[in-house]
């Protein structure tokens, strides 16, 4: 008889996590680079050309790591790829500032400083249309629908024509503008340059709107797994209403900085959630953790504005410099906070989180029903019942043992399931 060979292993091939990872390091060799440079500005006394802030550099670090653990562990999901290939744009868009800076020093301009300036907000818009198509292929890496292909295709026709446009259009440009009001500053753009940037960053905006928008027709139109994956999506909109929060709370003290940082790490929260919901990570322990998110966000909200409202309005009616407003808010946000809590949580329960809700009524109807009934073998069977509807578990069981007598009484939790083992 003829020898079968033996089958092969087959090996998971590890050269996507070898490239993604690889781009990830780049990224933040990258990333540490910018500060440096910033010194240099800062001694060579020009600390107004400044590039660097921590706070995107939050959100960068966060999309890149969780593109590198996307694209190693599933490589041929485009969300992880698309995710480093935005980090990428949004170093480019870093590093065409810094070029653009340096030339504002003593000594003139540097080479091709025209088509660093035209690339600077093209790689900054690039970068948003990456994130436009992070939005449009989560969860499953697939468009929503064979309808929108269309768009998809014009999100990549559209920006490749503008961008030759730019590249032949005519026009001056004023790099100082753009390195102290950033990439979309295009007021140091004249002629023909102005009109092509203008509607590329209409575009972009557009696009990414959409985006956001095919998540909720692809939520209406999900089921099963696709479901709860979106719903890690939904926590990242929860947080975005913490982040509003604060920021609501920061404006009305005037902490500019907190607004900033608020937002910031709402940025830096979105990609953590699209990896979770690729990931399919913990689907199944999501309406505890979205409850919780919202309610507590509402929650800064009013107690935001409530604090806000009190130490303006005795502001006004106190001596200025008095610390009565500030101290009658505190102890008021204070008082309000826990019934404030439970009211809040008990909407929310009711909205986003039923199953708790329902829970809680039963039980609280049972409660009541102690203080009424005192036949034994009535409590029995209602226990039995609100432990069905509330756990639902497999089996349920009650054992009454009134002194040397063990007595056992099964309800309607056990009729036609079986034994948990």
């Amino acid at each position: 008889m003829p020898a079968t060979p033996p089958a092969r292993v087959v090996r998971p091939r590890r050269w996507p996590g070898v490239v993604a990872w690889t781009l990830w390091a780049l990224a933040m060799v990258a990333w540490l680079v910018i500060p440096w440079l910033d010194q240099q500005l800062r001694q060579a006394g020009r600390s107004d050309l400044v590039q660097w802030d921590l706070r995107p550099g939050v959100a960068l670090v966060t999309a890149a790591t969780v593109g590198a653990v996307l694209a190693s562990r599933r490589p041929a999901h485009p969300v992880g790829w698309l995710l480093l290939a935005q980090v990428a744009s949004n170093l480019a868009t870093g590093a065409a500032a810094q070029y653009l800076a340096w030339g504002l020093l003593p000594g003139g301009p540097l080479p091709a400083t025209r088509a660093v300036a035209l690339s600077y907000p093209a790689s900054a818009g690039g970068g948003l249309l990456l994130l436009g198509f992070v939005l449009l292929l989560t969860p499953t890496g697939k468009l929503p629908s064979p309808g929108w292909r269309w768009w998809a295709s014009a999100m990549i026709a559209v920006p490749l024509l503008l961008l030759v446009a730019v590249a032949l259009a005519p026009g001056s440009v004023d790099t100082s503008v753009q390195v102290v009001g950033g990439p979309f500053e295009f007021d140091g753009l004249g002629g023909v340059l102005l009109v092509v940037n203008q509607l590329a960053l209409a575009f972009t905006t557009l696009a990414v709107v959409v985006c956001a928008g095919s998540l909720v027709v692809r939520f209406r139109r999900a089921h099963g797994v696709e479901r709860q994956q979106l719903r890690w999506v939904a926590v990242a909109a929860a947080l975005l209403v913490v982040a509003a929060g604060a920021a609501l709370v920061g404006l009305a003290v005037g902490a500019t900085e907190v607004v900033t940082w608020a937002l910031s790490v709402w940025v830096a929260g979105l990609p953590v959630a699209i990896g979770a919901a690729v990931l399919r990570y913990r689907l199944y322990d999501l309406d505890r953790i979205v409850s919780r998110t919202l309610a507590y966000g509402l929650l800064t909200v009013l107690l935001g504005l409530g604090y806000a409202g009190i130490v303006l309005g005795l502001g006004r009616l106190l001596p200025q410099g008095s610390s009565l407003a500030v101290a009658a808010a505190t102890l008021a946000v204070a008082a309000v906070f826990q019934p404030a809590r439970r009211r809040i949580q008990q909407t929310v329960d009711r909205r986003f989180n039923r199953r708790r809700h329902d829970a809680g009524q039963t039980i609280a109807a049972f409660s009541a029903r102690l203080r009424d009934q005192v036949d034994l073998d009535t409590l029995s069977a209602e226990l039995l019942t609100v432990v069905d509807h509330t756990m639902q578990p497999t089996q349920a069981s009650l054992w009454l043992r009134p002194q040397a007598l063990s007595t056992t009484v099964a309800g309607p939790a056990m009729i036609g399931k079986p034994a948990l083992e």
